[in-house]
């Protein structure tokens, strides 16, 4: 009977999670399948073919709003990191200065703030600044990473923070005693420490910036669509094979990312096992000599 029980427990497990990742993938797989459909009607099969791929890399409008959408999130995760890490150190380490709560607000509120409310003020201030920076009267590829280090620095400081209040302080402590100094403390101990919260935080806030639709929109000017904008802009005037082939490009690219982090974590892994079996050897060996 408990056997039987064990069973029923596994096919619902079974069940449960055939039924979330058919819900999640099969969108996706129906797209990549329709993505080597020959005709131009989305939804109707012909042929098996590579036609809308060629088209794809022959359209210089997405290749052109690819390059832009990949420099805007590069440099927006870099700025992100930068902010993010300055942030968190004085969240974490700096203790009871003027304007901490108000300082706590400010770098959190992107995370809370509607995406339509955060991209009308910034349209708003660079709007105001027009008059007086000439960079901002023409809005492009300026303003948008502007824009989105805003709300990505946010996400970056959750976490950094996150990291650096797991950090043990008696380490930094013991290296000022003996003669280091802050920015030595920072950049030896303190930066390869965060080192794995910085290239996560790097990651997220390229994925917003490559993702983002709605604040880009406000701030973006005719000469910087990037991608998204443009595939909404496409959708709207009806669905395109191209399209279809450009979102299995984006998904090849990802999954074989995805796959090579897998496997760069399970290496890792397996070598922190090997090193901790061969320390343990090691102490066996040590205790077994100690008794003799």
């Amino acid at each position: 009977m408990y056997i039987k029980k064990e069973t029923k427990s596994l096919m619902l497990r079974v069940l449960i999670l055939s039924l979330a990742l058919t819900f999640l993938y099969l969108p996706i797989m129906t797209l990549v399948v329709y993505s080597f459909n020959e005709s131009k009607m989305v939804t109707v099969w012909t042929n098996f073919s590579f036609k809308w791929y060629q088209a794809l890399f022959n359209n210089t409008a997405i290749i052109t709003a690819v390059g832009i959408s990949l420099t805007i999130a590069f440099f927006s995760a870099i700025a992100s990191v930068i902010i993010g890490t300055l942030a968190a150190f004085v969240m974490v380490r700096v203790h009871r200065f003027f304007g901490e709560s108000a300082f706590l607000l400010f770098m959190t509120a992107p995370m809370i703030l509607p995406e339509v409310i955060s991209g009308l003020a910034l349209l708003l201030l660079f709007v105001t600044l027009g008059d007086i920076i000439p960079v901002f009267s023409d809005r492009g590829m300026i303003t948008i990473w502007i824009a989105h280090v805003t709300f990505c620095s946010a996400y970056a400081t959750v976490v950094i923070r996150s990291r650096l209040v797991e950090l043990d302080v008696s380490i930094e402590e013991a290296a000022k005693d003996l003669g280091a100094g802050p920015m030595k403390v920072f950049f030896v101990i303190i930066q390869p420490a965060i080192m794995p919260a910085e290239i996560a935080a790097f990651l997220l806030s390229f994925t917003m910036s490559m993702d983002d639709l709605v604040i880009t929109s406000f701030v973006a000017g005719p000469n910087s669509t990037t991608l998204p904008m443009l595939i909404f802009s496409s959708v709207r005037r009806g669905l395109s094979p191209e399209i279809n082939a450009l979102a299995s490009v984006i998904v090849l690219v990802v999954s074989m990312f995805a796959f090579g982090s897998w496997i760069l974590t399970v290496r890792k892994q397996k070598r922190k096992e090997r090193n901790q079996a061969l320390v343990a050897a090691e102490l066996r060996k040590e205790k077994a000599a100690t008794h003799q």
